[in-house]
């Protein structure tokens, strides 16, 4: 067991270096002039079109969710006649 561990000693040592191999560009000033902008969208729509389709998407299904959820209440609110 404790030869086993002595092996991925060297791996775990190699892969939490410091060093990158490459080098990430940081967006987040891009990002805050997007998201801070006075275009007079709401925050969870300024980032384009998925952003829209995403949002709609979302209430369409809420939408459906609740109407169907009010449905089957009435549907249970009322007995149904035997035959």
């Amino acid at each position: 067991m404790f030869r086993h561990l002595l092996a991925l000693r060297p791996v775990s040592q190699r892969t939490l270096g410091t060093s990158s191999r490459r080098s990430l560009q940081n967006k987040v000033a891009e990002k805050q002039k997007l998201f801070q902008a006075d275009n007079g969208l709401p925050v969870h729509l300024k980032a384009g079109l998925g952003d829209a389709l995403l949002y709609r998407l979302t209430m369409g299904l809420t939408l459906f969710g609740t109407l169907y959820s009010v449905f089957e209440i009435v549907k249970a609110s009322f007995p149904q006649k035997q035959k």
